[in-house]
């Protein structure tokens, strides 16, 4: 609850607000280290939401440590299932009609009908390639498929869009989909290996698919789309934009990264954490 207050009072608006508010990554390009910076783009939210809380969640994994028994001294891995699968699939299917209103709504305007219909079409064929891709994956890999893997496919496509769902094709979004669904699989595998106990995949989902959905603003990006859907008049070219993700990406990385572990090591001195 404490880190919450912290993350929320003082890690976002400051992260946002280079993004979303005029700030250091913003579309002007003024001098100095904001033409380093500038132009980087977010439509609704894959680094200015769901990064930031995947990197303030990967801080507090490290320093809290994972659960009594998930890592075994022989280097078994125990699997602690979920408690209500049911209740688990309910919730995905309740965020993905939720995003038609939390992507399509950052156009911050009804009467554009035509760049909340291409929103809202991107973010859907994101979250269903996502699942589909995340099935087959888990499928090949574990011999079998696994409903939270699906579901963590489902919301790792709609994170990854989130970002270039203004920016890009329907067929990029397709693509984007598909990767994220791939990339959340290995990712819960890949923190389990590293020994990080992550209970539900939100590092896989959030911070990993995050970062993708930013970068790939920069890969996907089309500048045509991006003014008639986001309104930009001019635009970078996919390398210049890749760039300018890239960068800003690593920039609220390394800054959330060090905030959060000064709040954590701060409440593990003061109160502790478990």
């Amino acid at each position: 609850l404490i880190f919450s207050l912290f993350l929320v009072g003082l890690i976002y608006p400051i992260s946002g607000h280079w993004i979303w508010g005029g700030g250091l990554l913003a579309g002007a390009q003024g001098s100095g280290i904001t033409a380093f910076f500038h132009n980087f783009r977010d439509f609704a939210g894959s680094t200015v939401v769901h990064s930031v809380g995947g990197w303030a969640a990967l801080t507090g994994s490290l320093i809290l440590g994972p659960r009594i028994q998930k890592f075994r001294p022989n280097g078994v891995i125990k699997p602690i299932m979920g408690h209500n699968m049911t209740s688990a699939a309910l919730g995905v299917l309740i965020l993905w009609l939720g995003w038609f209103g939390f992507n399509p709504g950052s156009t911050m305007s009804a009467g554009n009908g035509s760049a909340i219909a291409h929103v809202l079409v991107n973010t859907n064929i994101a979250a269903v390639t996502g699942t589909l891709a995340a099935a087959v994956t888990a499928w090949l890999l574990l011999s079998k498929p696994d409903l939270s893997m699906i579901l963590n496919g489902c919301l790792a496509g709609l994170v990854a869009i989130t970002a270039p769902c203004a920016f890009v094709s329907t067929a990029s979004a397709a693509v984007i989909g598909i990767i994220a669904g791939v990339i959340v699989v290995f990712g819960v595998l890949m923190f389990d290996r590293l020994r990080i106990d992550d209970p539900v995949g939100a590092l896989s989902v959030h911070l990993l698919n995050g970062v993708w959905g930013s970068l790939a603003l920069g890969l996907f990006y089309n500048g045509t789309i991006a003014a008639e859907v986001a309104g930009l008049a001019t635009g970078f070219t996919r390398g210049a934009q890749f760039l300018q993700q890239l960068k800003g990406v690593a920039l609220v990385g390394v800054f959330t990264l060090v905030l959060s572990a000064l709040g954590w090591y701060l409440l593990k001195m003061l109160i502790g954490i478990r």
